[in-house]
């Protein structure tokens, strides 16, 4: 690293005006000590001002910095954030079809954008487009265990060059310590920033067509004991049992004050069938509705294209749809009207669940399995604690509420087991592609390419598991 210490301790308290969390603490001193982090901590506990100082302190050194994230969505957020925080002049944009302000001090872009410029760059150099380039803070790092997209996340571990600090924020995983030991040999000194305490604890609870009730015992270890003993009345003609619909759940949230929620459901057209549903039934009071009209109709005055009439009547009570199908422009009013309390319910995919800024009082996941190229499957602990985590918001809520529904297919006794069940471990997606190593050898030996290839998560997790018998 070529960071001299003594000019980049920033004070975090003239920076943040709150009491930093000790993990907070512990990740400064270590990038202060030109250290890279692994930085694990559980949904919303603030991992993102890691991310923060990172930046000032590049900035107070007029060098650069850039943010990865998984998904354009959660670009073209922090590209808003940033702007607001740092200076529109000081943030650009990178994406597949466009770039904004490219040469910026902090440049967001997607982890695959990240690892393809890497393509071009030789081993443990930097190439022009890095020129600078102090940090890469890679976040959702836990991405790296998606089965279709994780060996983006390994790659660019494996090919950013050494004097490049890397701040990878990620959710709670189980072997937090073994990514940080295979960054240590792959990358250079990394310090592991552990924390398992969420400023706003999570209760569980089941939603059944009779009512809403605490999933978990007192001890919140296992089901409760009035779940374990009910069978379902009201059963399918196919004798499966039937869930509450979705206006009833939404009803009963609002009758016991769980309002703002996230409703996670897992398909665009079922977010969109769900909004229908709700019929005319409105979440705001007065003060509310004639806020919301207000905004709404400047928003149609500015932006007449982005308006979808399906879309704007419900807006108007408070209830929305938050995925990809929609227009940004659109989606951006959601998410601040959703931010400013004044949107009760959304309807969302997953991609809600990845890091976007909207945290709710409650989160309801409607399904506890999904549709995959491969078949149903039920839903992995990780996958269930990050839309899980998006429940409570600090300074405002004393608990998050985590609603979990009855399907003809999954009841209590699933819903119990993975909200009691810890986070998985992280393994290796990485696969070595023809397109990989055509990349490689347009700026490096075959030695070298075998070299880097060899380097993977894959790789180090088979040589710990191999020693102990070796040793034997």
């Amino acid at each position: 690293m070529n960071i001299a210490t003594s000019s980049v301790d920033l004070d975090p308290k003239n920076l943040f005006p709150f009491e930093l969390d000790e993990f907070q603490k512990q990740a400064i001193e270590a990038l202060n000590h030109s250290q890279s982090v692994v930085v694990c901590a559980p949904t919303g506990s603030g991992k993102t001002l890691i991310g923060e100082y990172t930046i000032y302190r590049a900035l107070s050194q007029g060098g650069r910095v850039f943010y990865t994230t998984p998904l354009k969505a959660l670009s073209n957020q922090k590209l808003r954030d940033f702007r607001a925080k740092f200076g529109a002049d000081k943030v650009g944009l990178v994406t597949g079809d466009s770039s904004v302000n490219r040469e910026a001090s902090v440049l967001v872009m997607t982890t695959e954008i990240f690892r393809n410029m890497l393509y071009g760059t030789p081993i443990g150099q930097v190439g022009a487009s890095m020129l600078g380039v102090e940090a890469v803070i890679l976040d959702e790092c836990h991405y790296m265990n998606d089965r279709q997209r994780g060996t983006v996340w390994e790659e660019s571990i494996i090919y950013c060059p050494p004097d490049i600090q890397i701040v990878a924020l990620s959710a709670t995983v189980a072997n937090s310590d073994q990514l940080t030991d295979w960054l240590n040999q792959v990358h250079g000194s990394t310090q592991l920033i552990y924390s398992d305490f969420r400023p706003v604890p999570l209760e569980f609870y089941f939603a059944h067509p009779k009512g809403i009730v605490s999933l978990l015992n007192d001890d919140h270890t296992k089901i409760n004991n009035s779940l374990k003993t009910r069978r379902p009345k009201s059963k399918d003609k196919h004798g499966r049992p039937e869930g509450p619909s979705i206006s009833s759940v939404v009803s009963k949230l609002k009758k016991r004050e769980m309002l703002p929620a996230i409703y996670f459901i897992f398909s665009r057209r079922g977010c969109d069938k769900a909004v229908d549903e709700m019929g005319p039934l409105s979440l705001v009071n007065e003060q509310e509705a004639a806020q919301l009209k207000k905004r709404i109709d400047e928003f149609i005055t500015k932006n007449p294209e982005a308006a979808r009439t399906k879309q704007i009547e419900p807006l108007y009570r408070g209830i929305a749809a938050h995925h990809a199908g929609i227009l940004p422009a659109w989606k951006g009013l959601v998410e601040e009207l959703f931010q400013q309390g004044l949107v009760k319910v959304v309807f969302a995919t997953e991609t809600l669940a990845a890091g976007i800024n909207m945290p709710a009082r409650t989160t309801v996941i409607s399904s506890l399995s999904k549709r995959t190229d491969r078949g149903h499957r039920l839903l992995t602990a990780s996958e269930f604690l990050q839309m899980a985590g998006r429940a409570g918001r600090r300074g405002m809520d004393t608990n998050g509420y985590v609603v979990t529904v009855q399907t003809p297919f999954e009841g209590a006794k699933e819903a119990a087991y993975l909200a009691t069940a810890g986070a998985d471990p992280l393994v290796s997606q990485f696969t070595p592609t023809y397109g990989m190593v055509l990349n490689l050898l347009q700026t490096h030996s075959l030695p070298q390419a075998k070299e880097l290839v060899e380097r993977s998560f894959a790789q180090y997790l088979a040589t710990l598991y191999l020693k102990p018998q070796q040793q034997a």
